[in-house]
């Protein structure tokens, strides 16, 4: 196990270790600060009264006194603990396989301000403004990131009870007297007690598939938390925002929400609580959009050297492969929202909402300082960003040039389920066959105070398909001959809908011949 690597928040990053692990931070950051300071940052903001809700692992005797009913893979209630279950691959000799985890989280840190008083010494007070001007200090809760790595031998881990670790975070007083001698800045943190569980189980050796269980708890014992104790009071004795990276050398992991068919049934018995593993960007194992193109690798090794393969377990349910947009500039504290708008209301605030802003946290002045110097280029590149899952390569698909009703099916013909081709199918109207094609007459009728006949009696359209509901009625979709965006509906599938004894089929050329004599009323108009 490694040291604890602890920074204030925002602070120092260590440096790359082989792990493959820094490839994982830019979507796990914004997991570890998802809620830590909402829009507009500021200590009297009511939103900022309430926070941390994502991935709390409170002491035990509370948690299940206050905690979720029933578990799930959902981290937005706060539990006692915390557990990850994902399946991987060997390559090669498993005796050589090496499991690696971090576990990541951030502990409370009180920021007391105190007043210096007459007799020399110090005094709690919510703010502090130097006289002279210069920096507001405001007392809030500020976070320090924890982080705790883990690493054990495959084989270790398969003797039934795995390997325990412990997590640990130490309390702690930082003084920093204030400039102008008129106080001073306390941080204090109280001692947080957790331990991490590995265990591994073999389910096919000919394949090399392994299950894996990373299961973390909070060990605090603290007599001053019991089960009445007040949120705000059982926070600073909590992980908060608590996630893992999952690697290891001579492993493979496989994705849960789309793994290959073979490993299916092994993948819906992996029981995540309170968080849930994905693949992380560029992760060995599976194809960029998560799918194993070998369906059955069968007996042999896994995966050759070099490919690892990375997953992010996280308490905010994520797809696999998760990234952060290439324009977005840095973290605002809530990847919920979009990077546009926080960043064009956050220009907005006036000065004193700027200042008590600044005062309430240093990762907020941080915020406020990037958006206010942010380039006019970097901010039109947020707006209107348009990116599709895969590049586009080739001819077009042929879905992306014609309606799904339209596409082939394996068995021959067009499209459609339990034989309906609504391209092509046919409706007897009055003695005359309608399909795709035909030219109608609409007259609505027996739908009541439906304000639409009025607009639609009378009028040419085209049928673009036939359609049966579930009942079996039939439905023919149309356009609006003299509507100018007829071709572009038709294209997306937006119809106006009648039954067949509504419409009136059209003589061939009938509706041509009116659309024209249409046009030349318009113009002589």
């Amino acid at each position: 196990m490694t040291d604890d690597q602890t920074g204030p928040a925002r602070g120092a990053r260590p440096r790359p270790d082989g792990s493959g692990f820094e490839r994982l931070r830019p979507v796990a950051d914004a997991v570890l600060y998802e809620g830590y300071l909402l829009y507009p940052y500021r200590r009297s903001s009511p939103k900022n009264r309430v926070r941390w809700q994502f991935g709390i692992l409170a002491p035990r005797v509370w948690a299940e006194r206050n905690g979720p009913l029933t578990p799930s893979v959902a981290g937005s209630a706060e539990s006692w603990f915390q557990q990850t279950e994902c399946l991987f691959r060997t390559a090669g000799d498993p005796a050589g396989a090496v499991v690696r985890v971090r576990l990541r989280r951030l502990q409370l840190q009180h920021k007391g301000v105190e007043r210096r008083t007459d007799d020399g010494g110090y005094a709690p007070a919510g703010s502090l403004e130097p006289e002279a001007g210069g920096a507001v200090h405001l007392t809030f809760d500020e976070a320090v990131e924890r982080e705790t790595e883990f690493t054990a031998e495959l084989a270790a881990l398969c003797d039934g009870a795995g390997r325990t670790f412990r997590a640990d975070a130490p309390g702690g007083t930082e003084i920093e007297p204030l400039p102008d001698d008129s106080g001073r800045v306390v941080r204090r943190r109280l001692p947080v007690g957790a331990r991490t569980t590995l265990t591994a189980e073999p389910l096919d050796a000919a394949r090399g598939l392994y299950r894996l269980r990373v299961r973390t708890e909070n060990t605090t014992a603290a007599p001053d938390i019991t089960v009445d104790t007040p949120r705000e009071q059982v926070l600073r004795r909590s992980l908060i925002a608590c996630h893992t990276f999952l690697g290891g050398t001579g492993v493979s992991f496989l994705s849960l929400t789309d793994p290959p068919e073979w490993a299916a049934g092994h993948a819906r018995r992996c029981r995540n609580l309170y968080t849930f593993p994905v693949l992380a960007q560029g992760a060995a194992g599976g194809e960029p959009d998560g799918h194993d193109r070998d369906p059955d690798p069968g007996p042999g090794p896994g995966p050759g050297p070099g490919r690892e393969g990375l997953l992010l377990s996280s308490p905010i349910l994520l797809p696999d492969h998760p990234s952060v947009a290439p324009e977005s500039p840095g973290d605002l504290c809530d990847a919920a929202e979009i990077d546009e708008i926080l960043s064009l209301r956050t220009m907005l605030l006036t000065d004193e909402e700027k200042r008590e802003a600044r005062a309430t946290d240093p990762l907020a002045a941080r915020i406020l300082d990037r958006v206010d110097g942010m380039p006019q280029e970097t901010l039109a590149r947020l707006h209107g960003t348009i990116r599709s899952r895969r590049p586009v390569t080739g001819p077009v698909p042929r879905r992306a040039r014609q309606p799904w009703w339209q596409e082939p099916d394996p068995a021959g013909g067009e499209g459609g389920e339990e034989g309906f081709r609504p391209a092509t199918d046919t409706v007897a109207v009055g003695g005359t066959e309608v399909s795709g094609g035909s030219r109608v007459r609409l007259r609505p009728r027996g739908r009541g105070a439906d304000a639409q006949d009025m607009f639609l009696a009378g009028r040419s359209a085209r049928v673009a398909a036939v359609f049966r509901d579930l009942e079996g009625a039939t439905h023919l979709a149309v356009t609006l001959d003299d509507d100018p965006a007829a071709e572009l509906h038709s294209w997306y599938g937006r119809f106006f809908y009648f039954r067949p004894d509504e419409i009136e089929p059209l003589p061939a050329g009938a509706a041509d011949e009116e659309r024209a004599d249409g046009r030349h009323r318009a113009v002589e108009t």
